[in-house]
């Protein structure tokens, strides 16, 4: 009799670890999904018009891949939770989602394909790259907006980051933030983050230790284009430069140190 114990209690372990998954019917949504996607992408272009001539047969090429993700974007959730990340995450009614989400103990939860499109950035600008979703990957850290980021955390991330940059060859400036590319309207990750620790490690850019004089002519507005920054509202881009690289201070102006770093900065992007 003895002998049917371990099988018995071994099933139900399993059959209980299935039943209280709670998020087995997104994950089949999420499966569904995908294969609708992939068989879209195994059908050959059609033959039809585009306004010339209609060819005689379709045509495959040979030569092709999957596109590549060329940046990194950094979110904090705003959320008080990782769990309440995660369900915001699988209502579709939210129209919102990440690569990853990073919580406070480093636990890292991998929730699209990074070859997908996330629905993270939003209405955003970088450079000249307007569909910044597209050519992307979204991280979310589980932060209310107003505290520090847990060492974990942030440890994680430094190993999630460095998988990333080598398996798409992303390069170093490219690991920004949601406020720098939206400055309108968005102020995240918050000025707790650790951007400097994150550019030591490889991660986007630093000022210098040593700042070097300002040449005179110097024009900020551009200097904060060239580094990617939409100055068509020139106050929020400061203050989102500000964000990013000062810190200490949030206010919509530069002050002489903070030109100084801007020039710094510029010459490296």
């Amino acid at each position: 009799m003895k002998r049917y114990i371990l099988p018995v209690l071994l099933f139900s372990v399993l059959l209980s670890a299935c039943s209280s998954h709670p998020y087995k019917q997104t994950n089949k949504f999420y499966r569904k999904q995908a294969k609708e996607l992939a068989k879209s992408l195994r059908d050959i272009p059609p033959v039809e018009g585009y306004g010339g001539k209609i060819a005689d047969y379709q045509i495959g090429t040979t030569n092709f891949n999957l596109r590549k993700p060329n940046y990194v974007i950094i979110h904090h959730t705003a959320q008080n939770s990782c769990d309440q990340t995660l369900k915001t995450f699988v209502l579709q009614r939210t129209q919102v989602s990440a690569h990853y989400v990073v919580c406070k103990d480093g636990t890292v939860h991998h929730m699209l394909n990074d070859y997908l499109r996330a629905w993270h950035a939003g209405a955003a600008k970088w450079g000249s790259l307007t569909d910044v979703n597209s050519t992307s990957i979204g991280i979310e850290l589980d932060n209310n907006g107003n505290e520090p980021f847990s060492e974990s955390q942030i440890n994680s991330l430094i190993l999630l980051l460095e998988k990333l940059k080598k398996n798409y060859s992303i390069p170093t400036a490219n690991f920004i933030g949601h406020a720098d590319i939206a400055p309108r309207r968005k102020p995240d990750p918050n000025a707790f983050f650790p951007w400097k620790k994150l550019a030591e490690h490889g991660f986007g850019y630093w000022p210098d230790m040593i700042v070097e004089v300002v040449p005179p002519g110097f024009n900020s507005i551009n200097a904060l284009r060239i580094i990617g920054y939409d100055t068509k509202d020139s106050v929020a881009a400061i203050k989102a430069f500000k964000l990013h690289f000062v810190q200490t201070d949030l206010s919509p102006r530069l002050t002489e140190a903070d030109k100084g770093l801007l020039y710094n900065l510029s010459k490296k992007y």
